[in-house]
């Protein structure tokens, strides 16, 4: 293990929700919880153990860790094992905090040109590099993606960034609709009060033919729907937003067309991928970072994510220091 001062923290979606309901799905705050789990800070002290990070190193913390070497992390896919310690998880505590310990395996070194603040979006980015692989984005693929919150706008940049030709991005909000423009989106619907089949021929025209790939980021029961009408026969829907438990999908239409139906869960073996991107400059996540709070004032923070202000709301856990 590695102990660590944390630099800079993301507030996620997630972390909000347990903030206000104290429960996502199964996951059920029972006793208090420290929230965050998109992280990097400064190695102080290693374990005896570890080689590869000594104090001083800048790193980038992957917040799911197995607790076993099961059939799953044996096949590569540690993220589906079900005894799996995750940040701010019931009952496993974050990393939204001054010192943090963490397995060093899990803390990934930061080069100079990767700041701390890029260091933290590593965690979104990687959900955006774990559906793009399921999806099977690939050079001149046409992606819809649904929904332009952080995860969508993720998805953008690795989608274009796999080689995607042209991607076409929904959201109610117009504000998030310029900043997916900003980070590489072609095409925007912004949805107002269209059936899920006129989502769907929205895409096509846009497009100029229906995507073979559909990235669903909001769990809506309407968006999820219009993915399955909007993708073409043959093609795959990923889906990575969560809503409730029991969804009305037209499932049949997906059957007889072949749509392939992809879930994910988190992600797994992505930050040294997603360090090289960020090291390479190859990919440029600055652009979602929209406010920045000391630690001090987390709860201004969270409200604000809350509102839905901005896009990613970042805290400072070292006092000396506000720049990214």
């Amino acid at each position: 293990e590695v102990l660590l001062r944390m630099h800079s923290v993301g507030i996620c979606g997630s972390d909000v929700h347990y903030w206000q309901h104290g429960r996502i799905g199964d996951f059920v705050v029972k006793s208090p919880m420290v929230l965050g789990h998109e992280a990097a800070g400064t190695v102080i002290k290693v374990g005896s153990g570890v080689t590869h990070l000594k104090p001083g190193d800048r790193v980038a913390i992957e917040p799911g860790v197995p607790r076993e070497v099961d059939e799953f992390c044996k096949g590569g896919r540690y993220n589906l094992s079900p005894t799996i310690f995750f940040c701010a998880t019931p009952p496993d505590d974050g990393n939204l905090c001054h010192y943090y310990k963490h397995s060093a395996a899990y803390c990934y070194k930061l080069p100079d040109n990767v700041t701390f603040e890029e260091g933290a979006l590593i965690e979104p980015l990687s959900v955006g590099i774990h559906a793009c692989r399921r999806a099977g984005v690939t050079l001149g693929s046409k992606v819809f993606i649904s929904g332009s919150g952080p995860i969508g706008l993720v998805n953008v940049l690795v989608a274009k960034m796999m080689g995607a030709a042209s991607v076409v991005i929904t959201d109610l909000s117009a504000s998030r609709l310029q900043k997916a423009k900003e980070v590489g989106a072609d095409f925007t619907i912004q949805v107002k009060k269209e059936s899920p089949q006129e989502v769907a021929s929205k895409v096509e025209a846009l497009l100029g033919c229906k995507p073979e790939i559909t990235v669903e980021c909001t769990g809506a029961e309407a968006c999820i729907q219009a993915g399955i009408y909007a993708t073409r026969s043959g093609g795959t829907l990923v889906l990575v937003g969560l809503g409730p438990e029991m969804v009305t999908v037209p499932i049949v239409n997906a059957a007889v067309r072949e749509v392939d139906i992809r879930g994910i869960f988190r992600y797994s073996n992505t930050w040294p991928v997603a360090i090289a991107l960020l090291a390479s400059k190859r990919i440029d996540l600055r652009p979602l970072v929209t406010h920045r709070f000391p630690l001090e004032r987390a709860l201004e923070a969270f409200e604000t994510t809350r509102r839905g202000e901005g896009v990613k709301v970042m805290l400072k856990c070292d006092p000396t220091d506000l720049n990214p």
